[in-house]
This record gives structure tokens, C-alpha cells and sequence, in this order.
């Protein structure tokens, strides 16, 4: 299970650019509470702790408790938005939860037991396809990573989600398609992709450099003309 978080904060009195500047001159994040059929709660959260706990890596797939005026608040963060140039948090968005809620969530997978797919002693390799996948989950059920054991593959195997056995209280939220995670595929196979992929990219280039050759041979001509 994802680990849950608890965030102090502040209501918010004033809205607006200006009132904005002013918290995080202050070192305070505006932010906003959500959902849950209630009037949205504009709030701010000390800078710091948004940070740190943004650190944790699993923050955007935890439930985190805000502590609001002696009142605890579930709530799933949904977007942090951040500086283009610094990198610091500027607003924050969270979705207030009610009990029995569903909540669509990123998971990372992790792969286990590589060392007993004879594909990958056999020095094959495992290309990953999907780093994460898109799970709905029951809110106080949320995974923190989803494991897919590769026991027993070999070169040429494909891992679909059908396949994995989700945790209780998780479905994927892609249902139109069995769709690949992760391929094992023999070096020379991944290389002969990566080659194609490369020799694609430079047919492109090449092809826009004949077609600017060709318009700058046409405007030369079109200039001539005019001069006559």
C-alpha cells in the first residue's frame, strides 16, 4: 500500500495573482481542496514540507490527510504545478475523498526474479514497454508499486496486462486493449530497432533538406525571372 501523508495548512482568505505572490514570498504554497460534492477550499501549505514530502517519490499515489483548522481532510494530491525555471512548487491541487471513492492513479512496476528467465541468462534483455501503468483504485487501497515476476520467460515473450494478477481493489483503467508491458528480446533484435528508429529519423532530415534545396532552387529562379 501507498504510505500516507499528513499536511498541515492554513484556509486561504484572499484569492488572486497578487494574494498568491505574497504567500510564497512568506514561503507558502496556495493550493486548492476539491470534489467530494462540496464547495472547492482554497487553502496554503508551508513550502518546505510540500517539498519534502514531494521528495518521497510516491507523493502523487498517497493519501494524504490535510490538517485544516483541528479537522483532518482525505484528500489525493492531482497536480503540483511548478516554476519553469527554479523548479519550486507555485500551487498545488488536491481531491478531497470521500469513503467508499475510486481514484485513477499512475503505479510503477517493478520486475522481480529476473535472474530465473532463462531468456535474460540466455543474454537476452528486457525492453520495458510501460514504466507504469494506469490503475483505478478504491482510495484507501491504492498500491505503491505494482511487482510482475518474469520467472520462466524467454527471448520472445511478451507480458500483456491480462497477465498480472492485480492487488483487491485495483483494475486497470485501459479496458479496450490487452496491452504489452515489457518484451524480452534478443540484443541484436533491440539494436535492429533503435537502427531502424535511427535510419527513420534521418530520412526525415534528409528528405527536408532536398525539399528546402528544391524551394530555394525555386525562389532563385522565381528572382530571375522578376530581374528580367
Amino acid at each position: 500500500m501507498s504510505d500516507a501523508l499528513t499536511l498541515p495548512a492554513e484556509a486561504r482568505e484572499r484569492a488572486g495573482k497578487g494574494a498568491s505572490r505574497a504567500l510564497r514570498r512568506e514561503g507558502r504554497i496556495p493550493a486548492v481542496i476539491y470534489g467530494g460534492k462540496e464547495e472547492p477550499t482554497p487553502i496554503h501549505v508551508e513550502e518546505k514540507e510540500l517539498v519534502k514530502q514531494l521528495g518521497t517519490g510516491h507523493f502523487m499515489n498517497s493519501i494524504v490527510t490535510i490538517e485544516l483548522g483541528g479537522k483532518s481532510v482525505r484528500t489525493l494530491p492531482k497536480d503540483v504545478a511548478l516554476n519553469p525555471v527554479t523548479d519550486r512548487p507555485i500551487h498545488a491541487d488536491f481531491l478531497r475523498l470521500s469513503k467508499d471513492s475510486k481514484v485513477e492513479v499512475q503505479v510503477p512496476v517493478v520486475f522481480i526474479n529476473e535472474e530465473q528467465a532463462p531468456g535474460l541468462k540466455k543474454g537476452g534483455v528486457l525492453n520495458v514497454v510501460r514504466h507504469e501503468l494506469e490503475l483505478v483504485c478504491e482510495a484507501d487501497r491504492i498500491p505503491s508499486e505494482i511487482e510482475i515476476d518474469v520467472t520462466g520467460r524467454e527471448v520472445g515473450d511478451s507480458i500483456h496486462i491480462s497477465e498480472i494478477s492485480l492487488p483487491a481493489g485495483s483494475e486497470s483503467a485501459i479496458t479496450d486493449r490487452d496491452f504489452t508491458i515489457a518484451t524480452l528480446v534478443a540484443p541484436s533484435a533491440l539494436k535492429k530497432s533503435e537502427g531502424a528508429a535511427a535510419a527513420e529519423g534521418e530520412d526525415e532530415v534528409a528528405a527536408d533538406e532536398v525539399e528546402a534545396t528544391e524551394q530555394g532552387g525555386d525562389d532563385q529562379e522565381e528572382g530571375e525571372e522578376d530581374s528580367e
